[in-house]
């Protein structure tokens, strides 16, 4: 089998068993539960004058959902923490500038900055982890092969996680390809670091627009009540018709993409696009930002404006070239709607239970971002936080 043909295999064994919008609806339980744990905790901690960290708060909400997903566990304390800040260098790490990629024989600048030194820690780290994932996996059903993939995913209480059907193909052999130990963790990394900090990513600079911006984040609220009502909790049901808030999502998105220079690709072969010849090899970058503030194909491309999208019909799934902060194509990233319903159900709960404002003396918020990969706030989101009667 060549690689081409290997990594198709592995991309449809993570959308079959993972982020399918079956597989996707069999998680709601653990969305929901996790929502309502956080809430709680909001709750616990709205006392006068004290802000909360929402940064800190979407960080730890994300990680729990995926790590019952994918671990079957939640990491909380120390455990929790390092992982969290693995995560974040990991991350960091992507979005490094490497010179010897570009000039190759300036390569040497890259190990006198310390960053191939920094880079193998990490991956040493990781794989400690990720081993210790796999092995208690094993350890915990050492003879199972009979394990029925129809009913993967929703918690861990009954159902297996994504080690476990890995785990599951490798013993039975049942994609007709191997996967050996080395394809597990990395798949099982993928997983997790393309779909945790993007996601927390996309809650945090959505609140920080909503913060900024009062009264969309009012109208937001408006929209829960008319469809819950007096009702407290919302659910994945209520969300088909929380059509401003969808918006305010897109918008966001538009705005702050969490990946704003898309994965880089490579050109296959010798291609002319337009006026310009394309050799083989060539690495392509997109500018997802630059797309979505291009004057020609939006109306004051600088201004946040959720109401752009009501009744509009472009997407964030691909199909609309406007608007691609996922990717689109074969090579778009699979995990959109996994990543979607976790924001717009943490987003409606916690909108709708809450008031939120800027803490005292805080006027405006600074927008300053990090460099990496992924592009989040460089300082934390803070907001003040009292219970609706």
């Amino acid at each position: 089998m060549n690689p081409s043909e290997y990594w198709r295999q592995l991309r449809s064994i993570c959308v079959l068993h993972l982020l399918s919008v079956k597989r996707v609806q069999s998680f709601r339980s653990v969305r929901e539960e996790e929502t309502q744990i956080m809430m709680e905790e909001v709750k616990h901690s709205t006392l006068p004058s004290v802000p909360i960290d929402l940064s800190q708060l979407f960080s730890m909400i994300t990680n729990d959902i995926l790590c019952r997903v994918t671990f079957g566990r939640k990491y909380g304390g120390e455990s929790g923490k390092e992982l969290k800040e693995l995560f974040m260098e990991f991350t960091e790490l992507l979005g490094s500038f490497v010179i010897g990629e570009f000039v190759p024989w300036l390569d040497w600048l890259t190990s006198v900055s310390g960053l191939y030194t920094r880079a193998n820690r990490v991956a040493t780290r990781f794989d400690k982890f990720l081993e210790e994932v796999v092995d208690h996996h094993v350890n915990r059903y050492p003879d199972d092969v009979t394990s029925n993939l129809d009913h993967v995913g929703s918690d861990s209480q009954g159902h297996n996680d994504f080690v476990d059907v890995l785990l599951f193909l490798q013993r039975t052999n049942a994609t007709g390809f191997p996967i050996d130990r080395t394809v597990i963790k990395c798949l099982i990394l993928d997983v997790f670091v393309a779909g945790a900090d993007t996601t927390s990513t996309i809650l945090e600079w959505t609140m920080t627009e909503l913060l900024r911006h009062p009264m969309v984040l009012k109208k937001v609220q408006d929209e829960a009540k008319n469809v819950v009502g007096n009702r407290k909790n919302i659910t994945e049901d209520d969300l088909v018709h929380m059509h401003y808030l969808k918006a305010v999502i897109k918008e966001t998105l538009r705005l702050n993409p969490p990946i704003p220079l898309l994965v880089p690709r490579e050109s296959m072969q010798d291609i002319k696009l337009q006026d310009y010849n394309i050799a083989s090899g060539t690495r392509v970058i997109v500018n997802a930002w630059a797309i979505a503030r291009d004057p020609k194909y939006w109306d004051r491309p600088e201004e946040f404006a959720p109401e752009r999208f009501m009744n509009n019909y472009i997407d964030v799934k691909g199909n609309d070239f406007e608007l691609i902060p996922f990717g689109a194509g074969r090579r778009g990233c699979p995990g959109t709607i996994f990543a979607m319903v976790i924001v717009e159900i943490v987003l409606a709960n916690l909108l709708h239970q809450f008031e939120w404002v800027l803490p005292e003396g805080v006027e405006s918020l600074d927008m300053s971002e990090t460099v990496g990969l992924t592009i989040y706030r460089k300082v934390p989101l803070v907001a003040l936080a009292s219970p609706k009667n």
